[in-house]
């Protein structure tokens, strides 16, 4: 009998129940007598011991449900060597509630930083499994993630409605989509949604182009221009600051993002009427879609499948259309960004969007 427990952290996201349902199905057919515990809020739960035992009901009917039946929480990987606020050592506590549980393995569905902890237990001594979890699409090893695509869905929706008003009153409208660090859903989101300008963070902007492509645009008689904007993305003149001094330059910054700021300035220079759209977080919200519904059940059932063959520490991941496990030491720490010499940037460009330079 194999004693299994699941934990969701991090930013929530479609289909992680479909993804938990994968795992727990394919455990059961194996065998009936599999027990499942979930671990409630995240890596806060393993921490503070909060879990419930679950059955084969309970992941009954949670295929097309958003978010997480187990609820999530933040706790950053730069923090977990730290004692929280009453000197407990999280990391000893994470590893006595693995063993107290008496679990056989412990499957961790998250992003990044997600990745990075569960690599850290690994390093302690667990048993661990990864899924690939974030709206983001930057977990380096797979070539998707689930959530990936449904929020990709939302934010091109977003986009689309905006076209009729664009339109209609002849302005330039910039929709603000999710990603600090990476651009792959503002650049799918915007070639999806017949954006003429994509702002993305690996491709610092520079404004006066963005002009230009704006002004290009109301001489060849257009009524209205529409930019994708990655709530990460960075100007030229910003991008050569150090960390620090962007941190200490944002502290002065009166508007409520970089699209606000964009706005202004591209307001200033045309005097054409902006207004700006930020979808936030009805991109990670919802139902998954068809795709994601699919990705999230073969890697569930996959990693289930490692499970039951006592192959652990690995991430499974998607790369070339099929599910393959990638060794947690491998995927720990890294980012897959957007390379901007990549063919989907070329293609981009050869569409006649304009990525600020």
């Amino acid at each position: 009998m194999r004693r299994v427990a699941f934990l969701t952290s991090g930013g929530d996201c479609q289909a992680l129940n479909a993804t938990m349902r994968g795992v727990a199905k394919t455990l059961y057919n194996a065998d009936p007598d599999t027990q499942i515990i979930g671990i409630l809020e995240g890596y806060k739960g393993l921490m503070y011991e909060k879990y419930v035992e679950m059955k084969p009901l309970d992941f009954s009917g949670i295929l097309t449900e958003g978010g997480t039946i187990l609820g999530s929480s933040r706790q950053p990987f730069k923090n977990m060597r730290k004692p929280d606020a009453n000197g407990m050592d999280k990391v000893a506590a994470m590893v006595n509630t693995y063993h107290k549980l008496n679990l056989d393995c412990l499957v961790i569905l998250g992003g990044n930083g997600t990745q990075k902890s569960a690599n850290m237990l690994r390093e302690e001594g667990l048993n661990v499994v990864g899924l690939p979890k974030t709206i983001d699409n930057d977990i380096w090893g797979t070539d998707m993630t689930f959530g990936f695509q449904s929020a990709v869905d939302i934010a091109t929706t977003a986009i689309d409605c905006i076209h009729t008003t664009a339109y209609s009153h002849g302005r330039v409208f910039i929709v603000e989509v999710m990603g600090h660090k990476v651009g792959w859903l503002t650049l799918h989101a915007g070639i999806a949604g017949g954006a003429d300008v994509i702002l993305i963070p690996e491709i610092p902007y520079d404004i006066d182009a963005v002009v230009q492509a704006i002004q290009k645009r109301t001489d060849a008689g257009k009524r209205f221009s529409i930019l994708a904007v990655a709530e990460g993305a960075i100007s030229k003149e910003d991008a050569l600051l150090t960390k620090k001094e962007r941190k200490a330059k944002l502290k002065n910054n009166p508007y409520p993002s970089v699209s606000y700021k964009i706005g202004a300035e591209i307001e200033e220079r045309t005097g054409q009427e902006i207004r700006i759209t930020v979808p936030g977080h009805t991109q990670r919200g919802g139902s998954p879609c068809a795709y994601d519904r699919v990705i999230a059940s073969r890697l569930g059932a996959a990693a289930a499948q490692l499970i039951l063959e006592e192959k652990y520490g690995y991430m499974v991941g998607f790369k070339n259309r099929e599910i393959i496990p990638i060794p947690l030491e491998e995927v720990a720490g890294k980012l897959k960004m957007v390379d901007p010499d990549s063919s989907i940037i070329r293609e981009a460009k050869n569409l006649g969007i304009s990525f600020g330079v």
